[in-house]
């Protein structure tokens, strides 16, 4: 939560700088208080997994929290049973009219499609046009950042020879207070098989890069109107997804390598220390502290 000081408070301006969050007096004295509205777009194959992990991270706020999810209803889910996406998920017909606060759309294991190949892409476009003016603040994970940088700002998907796979050290390059807190090296579960054409995002005035990996590329990127976040990795993993995800693919005859830097000796008996919980908690508290302070009280003004 921000806190309130004095507006000639001598250490205000050092916190402003810093990306703290600082209110007025009278600004603090006039705040409304609302619950936030979020939806999810949860394009995951394991629809009730990915909801535990990221209702993990929203509720370390102490901001309430309204939470909706959407589902495509042009993809049928072969991972979860219907009857649960039809009693707790939402279509985007109910949800069109309405306003949100925030908007998570999650990765999906389609990187390897051309966008226009994957089933739901037309549904997925009117949700992202539709939260231009109905979304204070978008985050975007994986493949769904993928998806969003080229929708929104024509940045290309790029194949990589093999897939990245497993915990990659990340260096903090940007300044914003999404990332406020963070340090300067930190890691984050990666888990894909394609990326974003660096050039084009290095050359776009729309986009700043807050995180990025040597002989990677990008990680986190924010657009400069800060209606749009995008984390092409996975803080909200769990300690074991990346090994759920090793045996899966090893059960699937892939020839898909361990980890990298994740089991411990290299043994997939051994787990790693779990060295990006911290992030991952201060990324979500960062991101929906920053919509609080952004979005308007009544939530018919968001445009």
């Amino acid at each position: 939560m921000p806190i309130n000081v004095h507006d000639d408070f001598p250490a205000k301006k050092a916190l402003d700088q810093e990306s703290i969050f600082a209110l007025s007096n009278e600004r603090a004295m006039s705040q409304d208080i609302r619950p936030l509205k979020l939806l999810i777009v949860n394009l995951m194959p394991k629809k009730v997994e990915t909801e535990i992990q990221l209702l993990r991270l929203i509720s370390k706020t102490p901001l309430q929290v309204d939470v909706d999810f959407l589902r495509m209803e042009s993809h049928t889910s072969k991972n979860t049973d219907i009857s649960h996406l039809h009693k707790y998920y939402l279509r985007f017909v109910d949800v069109k009219d309405t306003k949100y606060d925030a908007l998570i759309i999650t990765g999906a294991p389609v990187e390897q499609y051309a966008f226009q190949d994957v089933d739901y892409w037309d549904e997925l476009c009117e949700v992202m046009e539709w939260s231009k003016h109905n979304v204070t603040s978008t985050l975007h994970i994986c493949w769904g950042a993928q998806a969003g940088l080229y929708y929104h700002y024509g940045i290309e998907k790029v194949d990589y020879d093999e897939k990245l796979f497993g915990i990659y050290k990340q260096e903090l390059v940007g300044k914003h207070f999404v990332v406020g807190g963070f340090d300067e090296i930190f890691d984050c579960p990666q888990s894909r098989y394609t990326g974003v054409n660096e050039v084009q995002v290095s050359n776009s005035d729309a986009l700043t890069v807050l995180s990025k990996m040597s002989d990677v590329g990008s990680n986190m990127i924010m657009s400069k109107d800060e209606k749009n976040f995008f984390i092409l990795g996975h803080l909200e993993y769990d300690l074991d997804t990346l090994a759920k995800e090793y045996i899966r693919d090893a059960n699937k005859g892939l020839a898909t390598a361990k980890p990298h830097n994740y089991f411990v000796g290299e043994d997939p008996k051994r787990l790693p220390y779990y060295t990006w919980r911290a992030h991952a908690n201060l990324l979500y508290q960062n991101w929906l502290n920053f919509i609080y302070q952004e979005t308007p009280y009544n939530v018919d003004d968001i445009q």
